[in-house]
């Protein structure tokens, strides 16, 4: 099982990933803003975070900067959905591990998390790196 936060401002988003993700045994953590989402990754230490690209309070942008202060490896899979090329490129100098377009299938956020995620059989607080 993994800690696994999810920040959205949109309620069906975050409810979709909640119940998907905890269908599969996974705790999910939801956050409805960037702020929440900042204080909940560093209380939480998560091993994989889903970021919004658009939030009301702060962009996914800044919020992928504050996680990055905390933890330079910490995966992060923004979800965009019409994030402009510009926009993307700073999240990729930011670090993101990963891009998922908003409408996404099932299969493309297991695909995502099983690149992040430890084994099953793994100690769940160990955190998942990339090398």
């Amino acid at each position: 099982m993994a800690n696994i936060l999810a920040v959205d401002d949109d309620e069906k988003i975050r409810e979709l990933l909640h119940v998907m993700l905890g269908r599969k045994g996974h705790h999910v953590i939801t956050a409805s803003s960037g702020q929440q989402g900042i204080e909940l990754f560093r209380r939480e230490q998560p091993h994989v975070t889903i970021l919004d690209f658009e939030m009301p309070d702060m962009d996914g942008l800044a919020v992928l900067k504050e996680i990055r202060a905390v933890d330079i490896q910490a995966p992060v899979i923004m979800l965009t959905g019409a994030g402009t090329d510009e926009r993307k490129q700073l999240a990729r100098e930011l670090g993101v591990t990963q891009f998922l377009a908003k409408g996404f299938s099932l299969h493309e956020l297991g695909a995502a998390l099983n690149r992040f995620l430890p084994p099953a059989n793994s100690d769940s607080r160990t955190r998942a790196r990339r090398a």
